[in-house]
């Protein structure tokens, strides 16, 4: 299941690469960078996402791919890095693909700028210098000044991927679930409903030209907020059903684990990953409330019996008895670490309930 999910996340980020979607492309790297891979090299080129957005002279792509880790040494089919890829694209298109797209990656790995292909020429090279660093003929002058120049240039892209901003409302979306696009957040939908409902407004005024000039701006706007509000209320509703729908979900899963590794008589060896833990990804105590998902802490015998029922589960003598035989001698010691750690939650609930 992790490897569906990183394959998920890694395909939408090689589809925000290849058409510039730079605001989406920011939010996955921010919510899952560690499930992304930005060294992985795919097709006859074997180029990474960096080199993919120097070809398409996507500058804003590129900076925010090395913002969040992405190598500009690697290599690709050609023994090229990002900087020979960026260097093609002036030698091809001219313009402003220098100051846009190679400058920027030139300051941010100087180094890349020695690195020599497997037609054994640098960067420079490609651009028809000899020397490392390259400045367009007409820049040659005044070179201080307009190195200067392209730092400041290069810092206000950058600035531009500093507007880090608060998203706490879309928590229930499950990384163990979410294998497609995720779905539009409330920000870009409230942005969308507020420019249709502006301009069927405008069309609207355009009919009764413009009857009520007075009025009628602040009766529209008291509608769409009116509207706004209604909407958010629904998609806060929804987003708590599909909270415990994910929760429910991953309850049942890990009472049917349990049933088939616990209880089925079988010589098959068993890694980490087969162990029916409630929440595979994370810590004993969120694995603890996964289990607890449903159980109501009100009736308290109903609550203790269930306890006593997962430390009995998860003690780590018991555990031993049933599947020690049976564990991948390579993730043993893992297993038995966090069965020990889950068993340690449970009792710390027990005693909490007593």
């Amino acid at each position: 299941m992790p490897v569906l999910m990183a394959s998920g996340y890694q395909h939408r980020l090689w589809r925000y690469v290849d058409v510039g979607r730079h605001r989406k492309l920011r939010r996955l790297l921010r919510r899952h960078r560690q499930a992304l891979d930005l060294s992985e090299a795919v097709g006859h080129k074997s180029r990474t996402p960096l080199h993919r957005s120097c070809a398409r002279q996507d500058y804003k792509t590129s900076l925010l791919l090395m913002k969040y880790g992405a190598d500009p040494l690697l290599l690709d089919q050609r023994g090229d890095t990002a900087l020979h890829v960026a260097a093609r694209q002036v030698v091809r298109k001219g313009g402003t693909v220098y100051e846009d797209l190679f400058v920027p990656l030139r300051n941010q790995c100087p180094a890349a700028m020695s690195i020599r292909n497997r037609d054994g020429k640098t960067p420079g090279d490609l651009l028809g210098q000899t020397e490392d660093k390259w400045c367009p003929p007409e820049m040659l002058e005044n070179s201080d000044m307009e190195c200067e120049a392209d730092r400041e240039w290069n810092r206000k892209l950058l600035g531009e991927f500093e507007d880090e901003y608060q998203e706490t409302c879309w928590r229930y979306e499950e990384d163990f679930y979410t294998t497609c696009p995720g779905p539009e957040t409330y920000e870009d939908w409230a942005d969308r409903i507020a420019h249709e409902y502006s301009q069927k407004r405008r069309r609207a005024e355009d009919d009764r030209h413009q009857r009520k000039p007075k009025a009628e701006p602040q009766k529209s706007a008291l509608k769409l907020q009116q509207l706004i509000e209604e909407e958010r209320l629904l998609y806060e509703k929804r987003a708590r059903a599909k909270e415990e729908e994910l929760k429910a979900a991953k309850r049942a899963r890990y009472e049917e684990g349990c049933s088939q590794v616990f209880t089925t008589d079988s010589s098959r060896l068993l890694s980490y990953a087969d162990i029916p833990w409630p929440c595979p990804r994370g810590t004993a105590e969120e694995m603890a409330m996964v289990a607890l998902h449903g159980t109501d802490p009100s009736d308290r015998a109903a609550y203790r019996r269930f306890l006593r029922r997962q430390q009995a589960l998860w003690h780590p003598d018991k555990f031993a008895q049933r599947c020690s035989a049976r564990l991948a001698e390579r993730d043993r010691r893992r297993i038995l670490d966090m069965v020990t750690a889950l068993s340690q939650a449970f009792n710390r609930l027990a005693e909490a309930a007593k």
